[in-house]
């Protein structure tokens, strides 16, 4: 007996909209290019044909057709979602990005109020969705279940984490909905914080890694510059005591281990260091990645400076000499670091003030080490003719004719 193949035959409601098409004297390659998009698994031209030869089938109406070339049509090739057929996980992720869009937006003054709503509506979506794919009612009474009643189901997909911070996020948009925040924005950061990496992390881990919001959403540039006291000053700004009050209460409930969970606020701690602004950058990680959990569970974690820049100069030296075949003496390497700018000048009041990629300042013993950056600069530059000779003639008078 022969074993039927499923190899992506064309289906009861397709059979009669590519006789239509054909009947529009539509090209095979073009019905199945349209029959294709959004198809998991695709048809061949032999099916058009075989539709084509097959006198039993009906054409669709015109208003089927247009419908079907327009469902087509709004399908998202980045992340396979179709407006007809996902409109809740499409709303899902705009109410989302809107959310961010708001509150990366520095002329608004209204970003809490509307972050924490359009972030409830883009949760209820993506929960309405799940239970809807499961087969499980989201309406009671005549009216769809709220997101709160959502979290507190034993069938919720969310973890711990999650809902505790949807829960601190409903409060406070119970709060908004009644009472000025005024210039409260920053208190609730970390929350927020966590609330887009989950509902990323929920989308991906639900509906497919299609769906992420990482190919939309970038981080905002500020343009300008906060020094530390600015930014406490603006920390403990204008803070009515409600929203004091609020805070207080959405952490009393809630254990150590709860209030630590990067998926109820998500924190971002700082180390300050002398370098230059084009240097000076901020790196996010995936919570998931393998990064992401060292740094969840060792805060800090030092390196020695003998590690990082094990090379002193007369090391340096050799290196360049054994790696580029070419003369390269101790003076060389004082002309390459003043061209080069990797330290300051021996003279210099701030001898710390180094390109902490290729160099160290040492103040127990007063000299510089520098880093395997340095060597590989070096090599490239003393390996490049016209460079080496750049750093030779350095700091040389020219002579008069």
């Amino acid at each position: 007996m022969a074993i039927k193949k499923k190899d992506g035959g064309l289906t009861k409601e397709e059979k009669p909209i590519v006789k239509a098409l054909l009947k529009k004297n539509w090209r095979n390659q073009d019905i199945q290019a349209l029959i294709n998009i959004g198809r998991k698994a695709t048809i061949n031209s032999a099916r058009i044909t075989g539709v084509k030869q097959d006198d039993t089938i009906k054409p669709s109406s015109n208003e089927k057709v247009d419908f079907f070339i327009r469902k087509k049509n709004a399908f998202d090739p980045r992340t396979g979602l179709n407006l007809y057929d996902d409109e809740r996980l499409v709303r899902a992720r705009e109410a989302m990005i809107l959310a961010v869009h708001v509150f990366n937006n520095p002329a608004l003054w209204f970003k809490t109020e509307l972050f924490a709503v359009l972030a409830n509506i883009a949760w209820t979506y993506l929960l309405h969705e799940f239970y809807a794919r499961k087969k499980i009612s989201i309406e009671k009474d005549g009216q769809t279940l709220a997101l709160g009643a959502m979290i507190e189901r034993p069938d919720c997909p969310l973890s711990k984490g999650i809902k505790n911070n949807l829960k601190a996020l409903k409060s406070i948009r119970d709060t908004v909905e009644h009472r000025l925040l005024k210039r409260s924005d920053s208190k609730w950061l970390s929350l927020f914080q966590a609330c887009c990496l989950n509902f990323d992390k929920c989308l991906r881990e639900l509906f497919g890694e299609k769906t992420t919001l990482q190919n939309e959403l970038s981080l905002a540039l500020q343009f300008s510059k906060l020094d530390l006291e600015q930014i406490e000053t603006l920390s403990q700004f204008d803070i009515p005591k409600h929203i004091e009050a609020l805070s207080s209460d959405l952490d009393k409930n809630l254990s150590n281990e709860e209030l630590s969970d990067i998926e109820y606020q998500f924190k971002v701690y700082y180390t300050l260091s002398s370098s230059s602004k084009g240097q000076s950058h901020i790196q996010f990680l995936s919570p998931d990645s393998v990064e992401g959990k060292e740094i969840h569970n060792i805060l800090v974690k030092h390196k020695p400076a003998d590690v990082l820049y094990p090379y002193k100069p007369k090391a340096v030296v050799s290196k360049i000499v054994q790696e580029t075949g070419k003369k390269f003496t101790s003076n060389n390497h004082v002309q390459a670091w003043k061209l080069l700018k990797a330290r300051p000048d021996s003279k210099s009041k701030n001898p710390d003030n180094t390109n902490l990629q290729y160099c160290i300042y040492h103040q127990a013993h007063k000299d510089y080490t520098y880093s395997d950056k340095w060597i590989g600069l070096l090599i490239e530059k003393v390996s490049n003719d016209q460079e080496y000779e750049k750093i030779r003639n350095y700091g040389k008078k020219k002579k008069k004719n």
